[in-house]
């Protein structure tokens, strides 16, 4: 794999994502939100990672809500070196490392999730995903001793039919965009 076809795809993604617009943007997490509800129904997931959205990223903000109302534990990442770790989503959000906002640190024990919700600037051919260009998410799922269902969102569906990625980046069960 080429680093600068995979830089160029990210960089042409994150374009193609900065430009959708705010009412486009309301109706597209929309619908994306009801579709991810239905697959964490399908699969009867009770802890489900998210992630708190930057913005160009699917808001997932109403799925969290609905989930906790629901008595679903829900993760976040929290930024840890090269990684994260999760920690349960709760009030007050800082912002953190990289502009992301992130709950205080907790130290919880029992932090195995069914489902996975990851954002993706892109996808390639193996829908693997491209992201950032850190690697969080990658190193995150290595270090798992298991593997839960994986979801990708993606405001506007940002694919190319060549493959960029590396064996341990992370593949998706499910891309869901609008």
């Amino acid at each position: 794999m080429e680093r600068d076809h995979k830089s160029d795809f990210r960089k042409s993604c994150i374009k193609r994502l900065e430009f959708t617009s705010q009412f486009l943007k309301f109706s597209k997490e929309k619908k994306t939100v009801e579709k991810l509800k239905n697959i964490i129904e399908k699969y009867k997931a009770n802890s489900i990672l998210l992630y708190i959205p930057m913005g160009m990223e699917v808001n997932v903000f109403p799925l969290i809500n609905y989930l906790r109302k629901r008595q679903k534990k829900v993760f976040v990442p929290f930024i840890v070196e090269d990684s994260f770790k999760l920690v349960r989503y709760r009030l007050p959000l800082e912002t953190k490392k990289f502009k992301i906002k992130e709950p205080a640190n907790s130290f919880c024990i029992d932090n195995r999730i069914d489902l996975a919700i990851v954002p993706v600037v892109g996808v390639d051919k193996e829908c693997k995903r491209v992201g950032f260009g850190k690697g969080m998410y990658d190193r995150f799922f290595d270090r798992l001793k298991y593997r839960p269902i994986i979801v990708f969102t993606q405001l506007t569906l940002c694919k190319t039919e060549k493959t960029l990625t590396d064996k341990y980046d992370i593949q998706a069960d499910y891309i869901i965009t609008d």
